[in-house]
């Protein structure tokens, strides 16, 4: 166990943002847990952060399934202590018009957008509230603020994270626990998208690296001006 170290959560981790939020904390000092459903890109940040010097764990974990997620975060705790940072970054992108989504699509998607944040939150509060300090941070999207057009498998949860995020800011903020929603109004740069977009300029995404600084310093924020909500964007973007 780590518990001189501080710990950061990390549910949902991919090639994009999620390696960029890892790699970002573990080179404040932070061990950092990094929980999705599979191995496959989670191995691959965890050894570029040990070969760093950093500190790095991972863990298998369904955010859609109540078990699953406490059974990961009981683990994190008994390998690196109670987190100091939980970081919300999963999401299911399901598009379709309402006769084209069937009820379990729709559902599972608010599950991955939703529910995730509401169960991990619950894993971390009780350790943040006594010791008085902790941060929470929900990924959010455009869909946040605006359901397109077939858009409703993603804006429901994505909605619903933001809700969750404004309630858990108004309970907690006196407490000590920073909560922020952090709107991602953008597609975010990624080998992927890259490769799907070969001739797009590159200043029309969101480069992780960018973003991760912004959510350190949320973390990061005095307490006598913290942020609920940021919204980033790339300078080209239409809003």
């Amino acid at each position: 166990m780590t518990e001189s170290i501080p710990c950061t959560v990390i549910v949902g981790v991919g090639p994009g943002l999620g390696a960029a939020l890892a790699e970002r904390f573990a080179r404040e000092g932070h061990a950092v847990a990094l929980l999705s459903r599979s191995a496959g890109h989670r191995d691959t940040i965890i050894e570029r952060i040990r070969a760093g010097g950093g500190h790095a764990h991972g863990y298998g974990c369904d955010v859609r399934e109540p078990q699953s997620v406490a059974a990961a975060f009981e683990q994190v705790r008994a390998t690196l202590g109670d987190p100091e940072v939980l970081i919300y970054n999963a999401g299911l992108f399901a598009v379709g018009g309402l006769l084209e989504l069937s009820p379990a699509d729709f559902e599972n998607a608010w599950r991955v957008n939703c529910l995730g944040g509401f169960l991990a939150a619950r894993e971390v509060a009780p350790a943040m509230l006594a010791r008085g300090r902790g941060t929470l941070l929900f990924t959010g999207a455009t869909a946040a603020l605006r359901g397109g057009a077939r858009f409703a498998g993603l804006a429901v949860g994505k909605f619903g994270l933001r809700a969750l995020a404004q309630s858990l800011a108004r309970e907690f903020g006196p407490e000590g626990i920073h909560v922020a929603h952090v709107v991602i109004d953008g597609q975010i740069g990624s080998p992927a998208a890259y490769q799907r977009s070969p001739g797009r300029s590159a200043d029309s995404f969101l480069e992780p690296a960018a973003i991760a600084d912004t959510y350190w310093q949320l973390h990061r924020q005095p307490r006598s001006a913290w942020t609920l909500e940021q919204d980033l964007r790339p300078n080209v973007e239409h809003f």
